[in-house]
């Protein structure tokens, strides 16, 4: 063999074999694992809102309704401390169906010129002042979403943030391994996800939706959760306690806009 080839091939083996082990260690999701984009626009004005959710009420929705044939959910703050910022969730069947949202929006010219007071809003007179955006994964015991009935609710949007990555695992086991999820459940809270972020901002965290009727109801249920038999005995498990998995939580009380889906 000459030692051209000899070399070429040595290399080609060496980056074969380099590669492999990532291959071979990728673990697949289960394929109807549901992934959740969640967007936060804030703003300064009415104007700034008004143009932002015009542009999610007539182009957007029905433009990834089409693609995705997924419920878009659209909510304001229950009850904000000055202008209300804008929270939408966008629900993916599968991480593929992220991206490729995203390609065809790039390349959809009737969606540009439509949407155009929006996408293309002037610099001195933006649409939004910014854009907070994370991308979630529904956990194994809530693979996908569950819709609430469509009559009168709100919705609350909880997250923990860990301090470190071991933490944010150890706090996902408790809803996943250890029966937090079907407590949720069994007790009426009608959550329509759980779910852990991937990226995005304050990282680790796991974040959740659950809904009530209104907020007497939510301090009804958030009442009898914390006298739950079962939760004692899961949150009395000296390694779940919350002081050394959580470091902040964050409740944010929502509702759904007319056009919202969920």
């Amino acid at each position: 063999m000459k030692r051209r080839s000899f070399v070429k091939g040595s290399l080609i083996g060496s980056v074969a074999a380099a590669a492999t082990p990532i291959v071979t260690m990728a673990k697949p999701r289960t394929a109807n694992t549901e992934y959740y984009e969640l967007r936060v626009y804030i703003f300064k004005n009415e104007q700034q809102q008004k143009t932002t959710e015009d542009f999610f009420r007539d182009i957007f929705i029905p433009t990834v309704k089409k693609q995705l044939n997924e419920p878009v959910g659209v909510f304001k703050e229950l009850a904000p401390n000055g202008q209300t910022k804008l929270y939408v969730l966008l629900p993916y069947s599968a991480y593929e169906r992220y991206a490729g949202l995203a390609d065809y929006l790039e390349s959809d010219k009737e969606y540009w010129a439509k949407g155009a007071a929006f996408l293309n809003a002037p610099a001195n007179n933006p649409a939004f002042e910014q854009l907070n955006t994370s991308l979630l994964r529904a956990f194994k015991h809530m693979p996908v979403k569950a819709l609430p009935a469509k009559e009168k609710r709100v919705f609350e949007l909880r997250q923990y943030k860990s301090a470190t990555e071991a933490a944010g695992k150890k706090k996902i086991e408790m809803f996943n391994d250890k029966g937090e999820v079907d407590i949720f459940k069994r007790l009426g809270f009608k959550p329509v996800f759980f779910a852990e972020t991937i990226f995005g901002d304050d990282r680790p965290n796991l974040t959740y939706m659950v809904t009530f009727k209104d907020m007497d109801d939510k301090a009804a249920h958030w009442k009898a959760f914390g006298s739950d038999p079962e939760w004692k005995k899961i949150s009395a498990v000296p390694e779940y306690a919350d002081a050394l998995l959580v470091s902040k939580i964050t409740s944010t009380m929502l509702v759904p806009t007319a056009y919202s889906a969920i």
